[in-house]
């Protein structure tokens, strides 16, 4: 406790009336003292009063209409107070709804720096500072995630829920935000450890997502300019049960001029049955705080306020966030009424287009619509959920989701980062697998991709996109991986860029490319090669409608290896002298596509040569000169200039200098197809002792078929009368019972009855023996 500082300051309550109650400031926690700043403090404020003012800035008419000064008749305060109270009784700031305006704060408080601790300075929070910090959240649900990360941080204490919902304040009707949770809750050291800047725990506990002691702060201030909350610790360690409330409120804050963030608390011990107050300095100090929480909270009273922990029953955290922030229309930044079932947002970050494509598209919903949906995005939030842990939403259970379920022809990399000097140890333990596959909607060729990239169970960057190519390359594409290695940035929305991220996201972009660039056709994308496989594939020409069926048509054909082996005939012992002279410089076919402006393209294809081959071979038996055939198609309004040399083999007999004998080029022609004509009839006897096979394996499967009907038949029957037995056995036993209870009705009331007889001849004789006796 000594990091804490009790401070007595003054309040202004709201009235209706002329005067004012004069009411000095209750003891409250300040973020930026210790204890013996507050002794300076107290010593300062402790003979002095707060001057009444009136509800308004103008000053009071007297009786004879002459205007007087506020305070003109109360009691000077003493000198070393006066600057001070000054400053307390300026105009209170103007109440601001929109978020990213209310950090304007009045200026000109001129605080009192004089006061010092064994002449060292403390450093002062300023109010503002609450709005500033609350800024690195510029995306509302990431707020909500702080918040829901502290609630499952609770599952180590027992938490097996968290509810968020929406209620209305009594006071002026407008809506509220609950969050609860049933975890070990916060006794009055821990309290103030939450309201406090930079105390956090949990960096030392295993499996927790909390670490830098600043999420509640940022997350209850984004969501809303005031938060209340309502604690219960159940007594452990030989502590006694306690409960606190502690109200942090920007409202009061500026409209009380403070120059500190003060944070009024509660705090109450059970004994026995009942649960009595923790007085830390003076009744009338706690007085003073019920009075500044009741005024600047949506509870109207001391047992109003009490009357919240009957939301909780050992143990829990009930958390009321009020004066929701508008955006410029005036209009809650959260939207409660377009889904009774969720809380949405408005403004850049709602798109009603995505919202009409996530029902046409489920399996891409939650890309679609978490930036606008808190259920979607709570939904994704966590990689994992502990057994038995529920997420709650305006009363409907969250149902989390595991984006693998929505990728298709999925596949694991391990990624292994590599060591630095002072980025990681050498600990072989630290990988990330990533599973990555296309979106079972990427047939549909919508713009999904990214990577869901948690770090220790939570998600830092949802669908985070980092190949962005210029057409249509990596759509489809989505992963997910949990880095515990790399850092993410205090807000949790991002990560610390750092050498380890620059290499995992390259890393990253390199396992997208790949990935799509060999399954992309499989989708609907027109093929991707790399230049290394250029030589061994046929080259594919950029997609469009006029050339698609050419494409396809080219795809279909088979390669080289496979033609050879057709015309060699799998049965052949050996090749025949003809199949001896064919190498692979003979099936080279040199193609010139020639655009209309100029650009020359260059390429090989064997198959192409092959084909040209084998429907000139006749030809070239007949006519054993030079042949040079030149074709020339029209290609897209390109002309396409085919030239293939297929003389290399006849030219490589002339050089050995003997002539083909034609006749038998002629005679070796003839033979091979008779060879392909045999083996036809080979394949089609084969085909057709293949089908006769497969026609006595279907007879003998329908044999079975119906003999596994007949014996389910039987069993069914026997099932059925096995049925009609237990029936009959049940109403036999039925009417038994009931016997029996009429004879058990019979007997308790014959024993009644005897007892009463026995406890009358008792009576009687007790009495005949006074008789006798008297």
């Amino acid at each position: 406790m000594e990091q804490f500082r009790v401070k007595q300051e003054i309040t202004e309550p709201f009235g209706e009336s002329a005067k004012r109650k004069t009411i000095s400031e209750s003891p409250v926690i300040a973020l930026d003292s210790s204890d013996n700043d507050s002794s300076t403090y107290d010593d300062k404020f402790s003979s002095g009063k707060r001057s009444r003012v009136s509800d308004d800035d103008t000053g009071r008419k007297s009786g004879d209409g002459v205007v007087l000064p506020g305070g003109f008749l109360d009691p000077l305060p003493p000198k070393d107070v006066a600057s001070s109270v000054t400053n307390e009784n300026s105009a209170p700031a103007q109440s601001c709804k929109n978020f990213w305006k209310a950090g304007d704060f009045e200026e000109g408080l001129d605080g009192d720096w004089g006061t010092s601790s064994g002449g060292m300075d403390h450093v002062r929070v300023h109010p503002r500072f609450l709005h500033s910090n609350a800024t690195s959240h510029k995306w509302v649900l990431g707020a909500f995630a702080e918040l829901l990360d502290n609630s499952l941080d609770e599952f180590c204490n027992g938490a097996t829920y968290v509810n968020i919902d929406m209620i209305r304040n009594k006071k002026d009707g407008n809506r509220m935000l609950v969050i609860e949770d049933n975890g070990g809750g916060m006794d009055p050291e821990k309290m103030r450890q939450c309201m406090s800047l930079g105390y956090s725990m949990k960096s030392k506990i295993a499996d927790t997502i909390g670490q830098y002691g600043n999420g509640f702060k940022t997350s209850s201030m984004r969501l809303g300019a005031d938060v209340i909350v309502f604690s219960r610790c159940s007594a452990k360690d030989g502590k006694r049960s306690t409960q606190s409330i502690g109200l942090l409120s920007y409202t009061f804050l500026r409209s009380t001029g403070k120059e500190d963030i003060v944070v009024p608390m509660l705090d109450y011990k059970k004994e026995g049955q009942e649960w009595k107050k923790i007085i830390r300095s003076s009744p009338d100090d706690w007085n003073r705080n019920v009075e500044a929480v009741v005024q600047w909270s949506p509870f109207s009273s001391e047992a109003d306020l009490l009357k919240q922990f009957d939301h909780m029953k050992d143990q829990g955290t009930y958390i009321v966030i009020y004066n929701l922030w508008e955006d410029d229309q005036g209009q809650l930044e959260l939207d409660f009424e377009a889904d009774e079932e969720d809380i949405q947002i408005r403004g850049v970050n709602r798109d009603e287009k995505n919202i009409k494509m996530a029902n046409n598209y489920p399996n891409s919903r939650h890309f679609l619509t978490y930036r606008h949906s808190l259920r979607s995005y709570a939904s994704i939030l966590y990689l994992r959920l502990p057994p038995g842990f529920r997420m709650i939403l305006r009363g409907k259970d969250i149902q989390h989701h595991n984006i693998v379920n929505d990728m298709m022809m999925t596949t694991q990399i391990t990624y292994r980062p590599q060591p630095g000097a002072n980025q990681l140890s050498k600990d072989s333990n630290i990988v990330a697998v990533v599973t990555m596959g296309f979106v079972k909607d990427a047939k549909s060729h919508i713009d999904v991709q990214g990577y869901n990239v948690y770090h220790k169970n939570r998600l830092i960057k949802p669908f985070w996109r980092l190949w962005n190519s210029t057409g249509s390359d990596g759509r489809g594409v989505i992963g997910v991986l949990e880095a515990n290695f790399v850092e993410p940035a205090h807000d949790k929305q991002g990560f610390e860029r750092t050498i380890v991220l620059s290499r995992l996201e390259a890393r990253l972009i390199q396992m997208q490319k790949t990935y799509w660039r060999t399954y992309c056709h499989k989708i609907g994308y027109a093929p991707r090669f790399s230049k290394n496989n250029m030589e061994n594939t046929e080259p594919f020409l950029d997609y469009s409608p006029e050339t698609s069926s050419r494409k396809k048509k080219a795809a279909s054909k088979p390669p080289v290896s496979s033609l050879k082996k057709s015309w060699e005939g799998p049965s052949s012992p050996r090749s025949t002298p003809l199949n001896e002279n064919i190498h692979d410089d003979d099936l080279q076919t040199t193609s010139n596509l020639r655009h209309t402006n100029g650009s020359l393209y260059n390429s090989t294809s064997a198959n192409k040569s092959t084909l040209n081959d084998l429907s000139h071979s006749a030809r070239y038996t007949q006519n054993p000169v030079k042949y040079e055939a030149e074709q020339e198609h029209s290609f897209n309004g390109n002309t396409m200039q085919i030239v293939t040399h297929t003389q290399s083999r006849f030219a490589r007999v002339v050089e050995n200098g003997s002539t083909p004998d034609l006749d038998q080029l002629v005679e070796e022609n003839r033979r091979l197809k008779e060879r392909l004509e045999m083996k036809d009839e080979d394949i089609l006897g084969d085909l057709l002792h293949d089908l006769e096979r497969e026609r006595n394996r279907c007879k003998a499967l329908k044999a079975q078929l119906d003999e596994v009907r007949e014996k389910y038949e039987n069993l069914t029957k026997e099932q059925d009368s096995a049925i009609d037995i237990f029936a009959d056995e049940r109403e036999r036993r039925d009417k038994e019972e009931e016997v029996l209870r009429k004879k058990q009705k019979e007997a308790t009331a014959t024993i009644q009855d005897l007892v009463q007889r026995v406890k009358q001849l008792e009576l009687e004789k007790i009495k005949s023996q006074q008789w006798s006796a008297a």
